[in-house]
């Protein structure tokens, strides 16, 4: 791929920083040693009609490489998959396998731990939540007890780190501000397994340097 360009936000209040999803992106690129731009936006320019054009809901990340635009992070990663043997292997049966697993974290373990994640930060002390909440921990805990028994021995998803780990770990990471995966032992060595990697941890820097630099003035 050439001239590669992730689109994410100038700055994301502080509960957010290190969880917006071009993250996953810019990880997947460093894993894959692309060099890629990063362009920035502004909150209100998603709604423009030349942000659009590239991420129709208005979020981020959006991606550009080879003039062909994609959306949702998932999707974008896979696409980064597809040109590195570092994220996806070469077998089909095993590339099936990877696909499967980054499925499951955006379909079966991402939806309730969103839920969990916009309830607590976004609508804490509403009255509502103190009666949902109970079940959607219970759903998230059903998840992950669930994916904590697929490791076994493994240090991975698959018997090495993939694509899929990339979605996974970035999906547990939305619980942080909870103890829930320190509650599974196994996982809690599995995200701090990959948040140790050296991509991760530029990626990562590069976001939050990003955030730095256009953090509003206080008044």
């Amino acid at each position: 791929m050439d001239h590669i360009v992730v689109w994410g936000f100038r700055w994301a209040p502080p509960f957010a920083q290190g969880l917006l999803r071009d993250l996953r992106v810019r990880w997947a690129l460093e894993e894959a040693g692309l060099a890629h731009e990063v362009r920035l936006i502004d909150f209100d320019e998603r709604h423009a009609s030349a942000y659009r054009r590239h991420q129709p809901f208005g979020m981020v990340p959006a991606f550009e490489a080879d003039g062909h635009v994609l959306f949702e992070s998932a999707a974008i990663v896979h696409r980064i998959a597809g040109e590195s043997a570092a994220l996806m292997p070469a077998e089909a049966a095993a590339q099936a396998e990877v696909l499967s697993w980054m499925f499951a974290a955006v379909n079966t373990v991402e939806p309730p731990v969103q839920q969990l994640l916009e309830m607590d930060l976004l609508h804490a002390g509403e009255a509502w939540v103190a009666l949902r909440r109970p079940a959607v921990v219970d759903t998230v805990k059903a998840r992950l007890a669930a994916l904590e028994r697929r490791f076994g021995t493994r240090d991975y998803l698959l018997d090495r780190f993939t694509a899929a780990d990339i979605l996974m770990a970035t999906v547990l990471r939305f619980l942080r501000h909870t103890d829930l995966v320190e509650g599974f032992p196994v996982l809690a060595a599995y995200v701090e397994r990959c948040e140790a990697r050296p991509a991760f941890h530029k990626a990562l820097t590069a976001q939050l340097a990003d955030y730095a630099r256009h953090a509003p003035v206080a008044a």
